[in-house]
């Protein structure tokens, strides 16, 4: 061989030395090199795999609105990128003791007062005014839909409109009452008789025969019955004496012949109706 190559020999020959001794020195990093290159390439691969199985609704939801359904969807600190696990159901509540399901003597109670105002009750009055318009409101809604009624029985059987209307806004709770939505009964008017057919009345607070209350089929049968009640009891007698339009003496006869045990049944009466006008419909 020629002269001339023998330096070019001696250099690859020289290099080679090199590159196998550096391998030889450096194999255990460059193993690790490849192995770390070799699981991104897999954590890439995996994120978009995971990224084709999510709903394009899902990605595409970008406005304000949107962004709340995905936040309910995907709650938060939960990553997209990984396969959703089912929410853990909730422990189930212990059950309450059976005395805390129906407080006694409330949920059977067969009225309350609670859309009278403070001032119809004859109470200071303190309650918000966002409240007493409210009340007011259902109060009136109340008198539109039964006035002509009222009027029909004071005609028919010489009751004040005025007194029926009040005492119809009273019992029945401005026709919210159990004992209105489920009897039709918006007078309180019980039931004494000890044969009558089923359906004939119903026993609202379970203490005693009579705590039973009338049920009727409609609430005009209601206020037809109201006015018979006076009419034929022997005790109210004295009230038809009295002009028609003696709304205050009618309240405070109601309640002397025992209509009511309520104290002050005869002011809540007068109240409604000077508060509410109820009077004029006795002219």
């Amino acid at each position: 061989m020629p002269e001339r190559y023998l330096p070019v020999q001696a250099i690859a020959r020289k290099a080679g030395q090199q590159i196998s001794h550096g391998l030889q020195k450096y194999w255990l990093k460059m193993a690790l090199l490849g192995a770390a290159a070799y699981l991104v390439y897999r954590k890439d691969l995996a994120i978009d795999l995971q990224l084709s199985n999510i709903p394009a609704a899902a990605i595409q939801l970008i406005g304000p609105a949107e962004q709340s359904l995905a936040a309910e969807a995907y709650p938060a600190n939960t990553s997209l990128l990984e396969p959703q696990r089912p929410a853990a159901r909730p422990a189930a509540a212990k059950p309450r003791p059976a005395a805390y399901e129906k407080p006694a003597n409330v949920s059977n109670l067969a009225n309350s007062y609670s859309n009278l105002t403070n001032a119809n009750k004859g109470l200071p009055d303190v309650e918000t005014e966002a409240l007493k318009v409210e009340k007011r409101r259902k109060q009136l809604k109340y008198v539109r839909r039964f006035y002509k009624v009222a009027q029909t029985e004071m005609e028919k059987f010489g009751i004040p409109a005025s007194i029926t209307l009040a005492q119809g806004l009273l019992e029945s709770n401005v026709g919210e009452s159990k004992l209105a939505t489920h009897n039709n009964n918006h007078f309180g008017i019980k039931c004494f008789s000890r044969t009558c057919a089923k359906g004939h009345c119903t026993n609202f607070t379970d203490d005693s025969h009579k705590d039973f209350f009338r049920k009727y089929k409609s609430a005009w049968e209601s206020y037809r019955a109201h006015s018979l009640l006076l009419q034929r009891n022997t005790r109210y007698k004295h009230l038809f004496k009295l002009e028609h339009d003696d709304f205050r003496n009618w309240a405070k006869g109601l309640k002397s012949a025992g209509y009511a045990t309520d104290k002050q049944y005869a002011e809540k009466l007068i109240n409604l109706i000077e508060d509410l006008g109820l009077h004029e419909y006795d002219e």
